[in-house]
């Protein structure tokens, strides 16, 4: 690796650019504080008065789906795993006519502003508040995990302030979300949009051109056993296979774009049923096509660093620092490179965490404020200044969190946990009240209540008994210094059993209960937001068959 001692630091330049980028945010949201109705509604605020076009509705989808998280995470899995996960592509086929067709018509012409408003209807007041509740505790502490991991491992390998990137990105995501509502989180999100792929070009730009094409790109993929797709393996304790994925995925992308309350307000933003379908198709090839490119990403990293690895080499210490450090080392001679990348990648965590405030404020006023604490009359007074309230409360809640995240690990692992086991029986309930007409608010509770235990079951298993993923070979031959044998051993044996700290927040996702959702559906949760359930979710049943075997 040449010229690996002029790695650049994160300067002036970088900062400007990184500022520039929240500033932007901000003035979208000053910007329609003060035009239309000026957010005096909670029509406006919460679905942007229905007159939304298509186009930046369907970014905001791919934006809330991709997190600052898939951006150094899915690169980290293809570097290090291979290309096998690129087949989650495959259930964004199918599922998003399910969601499209299935469950958006019936939201639709209820015209909820809380998709757990249909649950009432449907089973009862206890559902909806049970429910309801469930989804606030999984995004409000989902918020804070969002956005400290990608600035836990920008910090450590390109210097800029892990608190100053925290703080000025929660408030600067809490500032222009309150100000400026539904309008201004889309609006944001498409400018956000660019910005990630953005970065992810020039990484695999860079990457491509000093490997002299992508021929060279991928015959080193290749030799190193990084291109593999169709791995049709039945074995459940596999990381991946066609199967885990491909159907598997399906559970969960409809999870997340079928009955999130996220994604359903959003499409609840344009005039028709058949734009918010349109949007939802034009989603699909976004998605796809910036998960192709972070996976892209991650083989033109391992071109460029097969022979010698920065992990084994000491460079970084964790995988999801693999990122990070090649754009440091790589793009750093270009001023501003680096701080676009850094821009791309937390614009990743604005567009979720955004997405996260909004949601959070809505079902906070309309499943527990306006039933109980407010009369329809004050309702309709001050039901935008309420809302204005619950989204800068969320805001600074998710900037506070992420304080308690930094002092207790567990809690981290925790908030994995619950975001991944908490998606598949929530949308068992809605599927129930869909498609099974004699089910009744007893059946939903007691359905929701052994899925949850379910899927916390298998979580734990995971987690204290889970099998470790086996890691394809790396080398570090032609390093300008060796580490020699028995110290890259220790490094390689540390990679492999990383999974406990705060700092190895992609490794810890990989294998905790998130990952269960590809592989078990009673748990296929939200991957989409947080492309953290990657791995076979049959190592939790394996631990269990180990524990029970052992009794």
């Amino acid at each position: 690796m040449e010229g690996e001692e002029q790695r650049a630091t994160f300067g002036a330049p970088d900062y400007a650019v990184f500022s520039v980028m929240l500033v932007v945010s901000s003035l979208i949201g000053i910007y329609y504080r003060f035009t239309g109705d000026r957010q005096r509604t909670a029509r406006e605020y919460l679905v942007a008065n229905k007159n939304m076009s298509v186009v930046p509705v369907a970014f905001s989808l791919m934006a809330s789906f991709m997190s600052a998280v898939t951006l150094l995470g899915v690169p980290s899995e293809n570097y290090y795993y291979g290309t096998q996960f690129v087949i989650i592509n495959i259930a964004y086929i199918f599922g998003t006519p399910i969601a499209a067709y299935v469950f958006l018509p019936v939201f639709y012409k209820l015209q909820v502003i809380s998709v757990y408003e249909y649950l009432e209807r449907r089973f009862g007041k206890a559902t909806r508040l049970a429910m309801s509740a469930t989804f606030v505790i999984q995004m409000v502490l989902y918020m804070a995990v969002v956005l400290y991991a990608p600035a836990v491992a920008l910090s450590a390998v390109t210097g800029i302030s892990k608190w100053l990137s925290i703080i000025s990105v929660g408030l600067v995501c809490t500032f222009y979300c309150t100000i400026g509502g539904m309008k201004a989180v889309l609006w944001t999100d498409l400018f956000q949009s660019i910005l990630m792929f953005v970065s992810m070009f020039a990484v695999v730009g860079v990457g491509t051109y000093r490997m002299g094409g992508v021929s060279n790109v991928w015959n080193e993929a290749l030799a190193g056993g990084r291109i593999e797709f169709f791995n049709f393996d039945p074995d459940p304790t596999v990381r991946h296979t066609v199967w885990t994925l491909a159907i598997g995925g399906i559970f969960v992308y409809v999870s997340l774009y079928g009955v999130n309350q996220a994604q359903v307000q959003r499409l609840m933003t344009v005039s028709t049923l058949k734009k918010a379908q349109l949007a939802l198709f034009l989603n699909w090839p976004i998605v796809s096509a910036l998960s192709l490119i972070t996976s892209s990403a991650g083989i033109v990293m391992y071109a460029n660093f097969r022979h010698c690895d920065p992990l084994l080499s000491g460079k970084i210490t964790k995988t999801d620092q693999v990122l990070p450090y090649f754009v440091m080392l790589y793009l750093g001679g270009v001023p501003g490179l680096p701080g676009l990348f850094v821009a791309g990648i937390f614009s990743g965590a604005l567009s979720t965490v955004s997405s996260a405030v909004n949601s959070l404020a809505a079902v906070m006023l309309e499943d527990f404020v306006r039933p109980f604490c407010i009369s329809q009359k004050t309702y309709d007074k001050h039901a935008s200044l309420i809302l204005k309230v619950l989204a800068f409360f969320f805001g600074v809640l998710c900037v506070l969190l992420t304080g308690l995240v930094e002092q207790l690990g567990g809690v981290l692992q925790a908030s994995f946990m619950i975001f991944g086991v908490v998606g598949g029986p929530l949308l068992g309930v809605f599927t129930l009240g869909f498609l099974c007409r004699r089910a009744n608010q007893e059946a939903a509770l007691s359905g929701l209540v052994a899925g949850l235990l379910m899927g916390f079951w298998i979580g734990i298993g995971a987690t204290v008994y889970g099998v470790k993923p086996e890691n394809l070979p790396l080398l570090d031959d032609k390093c300008p210094t060796s580490l020699g044998a028995t110290s890259a051993l220790t490094t390689a044996v540390s990679y492999v059993s990383e999974n406990a700290t705060t700092a190895a927040v992609i490794i810890l996702a990989e294998n905790t209960v998130s990952d269960n959702g590809t592989s078990v559906s009673v748990i296929a949760g939200t991957y989409c937001l947080c492309t953290v359930c990657r791995t076979s979710g049959t190592a939790a049943l394996a631990g269990w068959w180990s524990s029970w075997s052992a009794a």
